[in-house]
């Protein structure tokens, strides 16, 4: 069943780096990144590289409930974050995609120029507490 806020949201928008994965793609595992022969994903030192555990299925049913999903990533490893969902295949998933080192408020100005959605239509999930809802 869908909270107030989740039944008014028409977009969900995601951070990468420890909200989808557990690391910061431009730091902590090292691209490129590619599938092993077993179907793990791996980066260049073959170094398994893992999500969270309840991203696909949580990535899957938001998708299934209809709503429109995004990610806003400040990471300056932006071709490795793109690897990383083609290779996880959640690029089906995201309607809207900023990834790229910078301010969240553009991140989030762009998808809201791109989508037409008003900002109070839209659920954002960081792990960083210095981006409080009223900048956004």
């Amino acid at each position: 069943m869908r909270t107030s806020k989740m039944a008014q949201a028409k977009l969900i928008v995601f951070d990468l780096d420890y909200t989808l994965w557990p690391f910061w793609v431009d730091t902590h595992v090292t691209p490129p990144f590619k599938k092993s022969r077993n179907g793990d994903i791996v980066d260049a030192y073959d170094e398994k590289i893992r999500c969270y555990p309840q991203a696909p299925q949580v990535l899957n049913k938001l998708h299934v409930e209809g709503y429109v999903l995004g990610v806003a990533s400040r990471t300056s490893e932006i071709e490795g974050a793109n690897q990383l969902l083609k290779l996880f295949d959640w690029e089906k998933y995201f309607t809207y995609k900023e990834i790229y080192p910078g301010c969240k408020i553009t991140h989030f100005t762009r998808i809201q120029s791109k989508s037409g959605i008003d900002f109070n239509k839209m659920i954002f999930f960081d792990d960083e507490h210095q981006h409080p809802r009223s900048q956004l």
